[in-house]
């Protein structure tokens, strides 16, 4: 990775995009290091208080050498958006310091540099519908509600992004793509920054995921879990960290800790196949460092 920082201007700002557990922080830090600038975060749960471990959130050490942002910054219990982020990421767009944008959320990096619909708020009673239909049926049932034009350009995969489109559509009448049609222009033009992919190999990846998670769970994540036991709403956004679920499983009394254990890998591993896809499509344009 050293080669590509040689290319990137100290002044530009670095967009930096690839699947959990490939090494972004670490090429971030180095950046930073080398060049200067903050470090911001484009990872979804990141941005939650209460998942510090679990979200594999950048370690205090490591916030302590450089200056980060958007880390940990919402609490568990509050709602966050795409637009919030851009909303929250506009200082660093205004000079107040060279950003390096670091994280796993694609949707973020599209919406800061292709634009961002403004799409009314969901009403608190379609959502209520919308969480009660994922809880029993899935996405599926959604998914087969959706305009064509909009269940083709989302990824289908993904329950968060089929259940966002769907909420659209009942809300609005409008589906998902017709708003994203008229969409303003970006914030951050892609061709104002540097931006990279990391593109890892997916059996090395996978073991990466693996190693990672037995690091977590030596590190606290099963206390962190405990502490956001009580009060636990599996439908709040922060409970969407992978890994979340199946450790709560395991402190009522549902899964063993093994179960537990294996089933978070697996989702880890799953949430790394959409993001690879979804970097695939989307960020061709990214300058793409193969892993390993």
């Amino acid at each position: 990775m050293r080669g590509i920082i040689e290319k990137i201007a100290p002044e530009q700002p670095v967009l930096i995009a690839g699947p959990t557990a490939s090494g972004k922080s670490a090429l971030a830090l180095e950046i930073a290091h080398r060049q200067g600038g903050v470090i911001v975060n484009a990872d979804a749960l990141q941005v939650f208080a209460n998942w510090r471990i679990l979200s594999a959130r950048p370690s205090q050490l490591d916030e302590s050498q450089t200056p980060h942002a958007l880390y940990g910054h919402i609490d568990g219990a509050g709602d966050y958006s795409v637009g919030h982020w851009l909303r929250d990421l506009e200082p660093w767009l205004n000079g107040k310091a060279r950003p390096i944008i670091t994280g796993g959320t694609g949707l973020y990096f599209t919406a800061l540099t292709r634009g961002l619909a403004q799409i009314p708020p969901t009403p608190p009673e379609i959502r209520a519908v919308a969480d009660a239909r994922m809880a029993d049926e899935g996405h599926k049932g959604m998914l087969s509600e959706l305009d064509r034009v909009t269940a083709e350009r989302i990824d289908q995969l993904n329950p968060v992004r089929v259940q966002r489109a769907w909420e659209v559509s009942a809300s609005t009448g409008r589906g998902l793509a017709s708003w994203q049609d008229d969409t303003p222009p970006p914030r951050l033009a892609l061709a104002d920054t540097f931006p990279v992919l990391l593109d890892a190999d997916r059996d090395w990846l996978a073991q990466r995921i693996d190693r990672r998670f037995d690091l977590m769970m030596q590190g606290g994540a099963l206390e962190e879990a405990r502490a956001n036991l009580d009060g636990w709403d599996p439908a709040r956004p922060s409970a969407k960290a992978i890994g979340a679920p199946e450790l709560i499983a395991y402190l009522r009394g549902e899964l063993t800790l093994a179960e537990a254990k294996t089933r978070a890998q697996a989702a880890t591993r799953q949430y790394a196949k959409r993001q690879r896809t979804w970097f695939r499509s989307k960020m061709g344009d990214y300058h793409k460092i193969s892993l390993p």
